[in-house]
């Protein structure tokens, strides 16, 4: 892009970032009584809408505008660096629309092999101080079964292309199912779900699933993702879908080592870093009474501890890193690019800055590493 196609871009996205911050964000954050949870679905109910009209989605899309920087990761051409974060559209009902809406990529889900409700309600807490979120949503989904049906019904299945970009589908376990049956309840949820996803990524880090994070540990890692990998490779020999795994970022550098080993001897085609964090660092004095909520922390408190995590597992191994946490600006999308992450998501920077969000990080170069793809 010209130099001053750069400058008319970055012009129109303040213009779109102070629409947002100063006309649609207060009365988002002021519906349905503040209720963050109900505006998400009414937010989501508008952009399913969206995605059955072509129209409208090549409006939106020509609104967007900018150039985006192509990168491939684990085989997969990603047409743009940042993508939707898993929890934004976890049945897929704005599949369509994601694209228009300037994102490279969607990862939809946590779905998990049977429907469940997830936890009680209230689930989800702004703390808007310090630009971050709480949440205990506990995988509150349709299944995996009723994703297969909607994204088969959207002409999306593996290379397709069918919405513009790749699409990831991220797995976790059902609530009621022991942990020692967790590796039949992710496999049953690939199965299903393994002819519409361009990746799968394996969630084993989220922190409102009683003992889900157990599976983080050696042992039960090793063969869950080791049963993964092996389903991937049986069900579509020629052409495997690739396997991601998602850490939390509580993690020290000891159990980041055993991660990696057996992410690495598994034959794991990338991490995603990361999910929620259980600590409350960072918070700004008017969200302290927010801040004993349950539940995973995400948004800016996150942004360091997200980029070390990245930066330690980038410099430790060679698998690429879908970097997530706390990308609130382009600054915040360029720092963790530098700290090693191949790719971008973001949830609840989209949700304090909207649209203009992504535009702007779409004007980030890639970071190509060494041995890359």
């Amino acid at each position: 892009m010209s130099a001053a196609g750069v400058t008319v871009g970055a012009a129109r996205d303040r213009i779109a970032d102070a629409g947002y911050r100063r006309l649609v964000r207060p009365v988002l954050f002021s519906s349905f009584g503040g209720d963050p949870e109900r505006v998400h679905e009414h937010t989501l109910q508008a952009i399913a809408r969206l995605s059955r009209s072509r129209t409208a989605l090549r409006a939106v899309a020509a609104l967007g505008g900018g150039a985006r920087h192509p990168v491939t990761v684990a085989g997969i051409r990603f047409p743009g660096l940042v993508g939707l974060a898993a929890g934004m559209d976890k049945n897929g009902v704005g599949v369509a629309a994601w694209s228009a809406l300037g994102f490279g990529h969607a990862e939809l889900g946590t779905v998990t092999a049977e429907p469940q409700p997830g936890n009680d309600r209230p689930r989800l807490f702004r703390l808007p101080a310090s630009q971050g979120l709480i949440n205990r949503m506990g995988f509150n989904n349709d299944g995996a079964a009723a994703l297969a049906r909607r994204l088969a019904a959207a002409g999306v299945r593996r290379g397709s292309g069918a919405v513009g970009i790749p699409v990831g589908v991220s797995i976790g376990k059902t609530k009621v199912t022991p942990l020692a049956e967790a590796t039949t309840d992710y496999l049953t949820s690939l199965r299903l779900l393994e002819p519409h996803a361009d990746y799968v990524a394996v969630n084993v880090s989220s922190p409102n699933t009683p003992g889900l994070r157990a599976l983080q540990d050696t042992a039960a890692l090793a063969e869950l993702v080791s049963a993964l990998v092996l389903e991937s490779r049986q069900l579509t020999p020629a052409a495997p879908v690739p396997i991601f795994v998602k850490i939390a970022p509580d993690l020290l550098p000891p159990a980041l080592d055993q991660v990696l080993e057996v992410c690495e001897n598994a034959g794991v085609q990338g991490l995603i870093a990361t999910n929620t964090t259980l600590g409350r660092d960072g918070l700004a004095a008017a969200d302290q009474d927010t801040a004993g909520e349950p539940g995973g922390l995400s948004g800016a408190p996150l942004r360091v501890r997200a980029r070390e995590v990245v930066n330690y597992l980038t410099t430790h191994s060679a698998l690429p890193v879908i970097g997530v946490g706390g990308i609130m600006s382009g600054a915040d999308g360029q720092a963790m690019l530098d700290a090693g992450a191949s790719l971008l998501q973001v949830y609840t920077g989209y949700i304090y800055r909207g649209p203009a969000l992504p535009a702007e990080l779409n004007r980030l170069l890639p970071r190509i590493r060494q041995g890359s793809p």
